[in-house]
């Protein structure tokens, strides 16, 4: 059973806590503050590569530290939340990433706004994991698909809007102010935890299982760490090829830990059930597709169009204004309840990669094409990002809520540090091929500065948008593949359930 302790005057309905609409909002807060560091950087890469002298693989790694350590941590800081209670997490999540921010905005090298990142990426996990594992206590199922479409609107607004937000703080401040302005938010939000979140917890939680969460943590960090390195050192080095396959290990050595565990951080018997392995596949490749097709957007907006940070910014606001409007109307939960979840994950799924396709297309030299991208993969984030979280809770024990919004998280930070790894690596590799000679450079900038004329700086910057074309074809027929393949699962899995 879950205890839950409340304020004296509250009393809870049948229906749900009876502050559950105003606590959805402070918990949605947090959620927010975390959700912009992922994209909020992506604007500030030119800033970066002139200020701390950061490389390609430099930048890939400050963004990806964040995602990485939440992939790692967000299982057992899920379980932890279970186990020792909801509203503790969030104000430990709260306070860690304060701090992390302040060192972030004060980093004075790429290696200190990495590590600073790391940091930030464990308060980041707390706060994940609980969030939604608060929305599944206090509402109940008459709301909950509702209440986790607020949740998932404000998880897309963080993604997409970071790019606004990290142009608006670039247009006025120095890079390490959008780090700065996460403090007072944080400070507001714990104060809004600590008056209005009930604590809930389940007094038989499992311990958190640190074995797991450091295989896991270094498994999923050297594979990454090999598809980033890929296109400097070449796919087929020493290097690369002994990273990659230590990362292999290890995660296989994660899944057999988790297997024999009595207490692990991931039940592999949930991959028994269609339902949530269906689920599973689909939150990876949304993630993937948006964020690693933010990071390479930005990019284009201010490499090639030569837009400003906040012009760029302005230019990417479309996804997140179409998944807000989108899912405040209700469509996402609507569509779910009248033509069920595999056909609310397939629409959205398939709508998500034909806005990539646009975007490659399209939107090379014009940003109109890649406006009617952005729209389109807006409204495709907005129908399958409420139903994959929905079917992973619906999959899970209700008292396992925060291993169940662990799950979510981790799957969604891991789905992000692969789609800027990936897409980027094929990016990197495309340039390469048609520039040769540029790898190990540190960026386009460097490359543009070491041409001579104009037609060789028109030759790599065409260089630089036809490997920005291919990593979003990319990206959208992987998007495409797993969103007909989550469908299918989720299809079957209420086959076999009606049965």
């Amino acid at each position: 059973m879950t205890a839950t302790v409340t304020e004296p005057n509250d009393r809870t309905p049948r229906n749900g806590h009876a502050r559950r609409w105003l606590i959805l909002g402070v918990i949605c807060l947090a959620q927010l503050t975390v959700l912009l560091d992922n994209t909020v950087l992506n604007v500030a890469i030119p800033s970066l590569t002139a200020d701390l002298h950061a490389s390609t693989a430099d930048v890939q790694w400050m963004i990806n530290a964040y995602a990485l350590v939440q992939a790692g941590l967000v299982l057992t800081a899920g379980s932890s939340a279970d186990r020792y209670g909801r509203k503790k997490m969030l104000v430990a999540g709260l306070s860690l990433f304060g701090v992390g921010s302040l060192a972030a905005g004060l980093a004075q090298s790429s290696g200190q706004l990495i590590a600073a990142r790391a940091g930030m990426g464990v308060g980041g996990a707390l706060l994940m994991t609980t969030t939604l594992a608060v929305v599944v206590q206090i509402f109940d199922e008459t709301e909950r698909v509702k209440a986790i479409g607020i949740w998932s609107t404000v998880s897309s607004l963080g993604f997409a809007a970071g790019p606004l937000l990290g142009g608006a703080m670039l247009d006025h401040f120095w890079w390490g102010a959008i780090f700065l302005i996460n403090i007072p938010v944080a400070v507001l939000g714990l104060i809004a935890v600590v008056r209005l979140v009930p604590e809930s917890r389940n007094p038989r939680g499992d311990r958190p299982d640190l074995v797991g969460a450091l295989l896991s943590t270094l498994g999923m960090g050297a594979v990454v760490y090999a598809i980033i390195s890929g296109p400097e050192h070449g796919w087929g080095s020493v290097q690369v090829l002994l990273t990659g396959l230590a990362g292999v290990a290890v995660l296989t050595g994660f899944v057999r830990w988790e297997l024999h565990v009595p207490y692990p951080m991931l039940d592999m018997r949930l991959f028994r059930n269609q339902r949530f392995t269906g689920a599973v596949a689909g939150v990876v490749l949304v993630a993937f597709g948006m964020t690693g097709s933010l990071f390479l957007l930005t990019q284009h907006l201010q490499f090639v169009l030569g837009y400003e940070p906040l012009e760029a910014g302005l230019r990417t606001a479309p996804l997140a204004l179409t998944v807000v409007a989108l899912n405040l109307t209700g469509l996402g939960a609507r569509l779910v309840a009248k033509a069920g979840t595999p056909v609310a994950i397939a629409t959205g799924m398939c709508l998500l990669a034909a806005g990539l396709g646009t975007i490659a297309l399209l939107g090379g030299r014009d940003y109109n094409g890649m406006l009617l991208g952005l729209v389109v993969m807006g409204a495709g984030v907005a129908l399958a990002m409420p139903a994959m979280a929905n079917a992973i809770m619906s999959a899970i024990p209700p008292e396992k809520a925060g291993v169940g919004a662990g799950v979510n998280g981790t799957l969604a930070e891991f789905g992000n540090g692969l789609g800027v790894a990936v897409l980027g690596a094929v990016l990197n590799s495309r340039f390469a091929a048609l520039v040769p000679g540029v790898a190990g450079v540190a960026s386009l900038p460097a490359v543009l500065a070491a041409e001579d004329g104009a037609a060789d700086r028109e030759r790599v910057m065409d260089a630089f948008a036809s490997g920005l074309e291919t990593s979003q074809l990319v990206g959208a027929v992987a998007v495409l593949a797993g969103g007909l393949l989550a469908a299918a699962l989720l299809r079957r899995a209420e086959r076999t359930e009606a049965d």
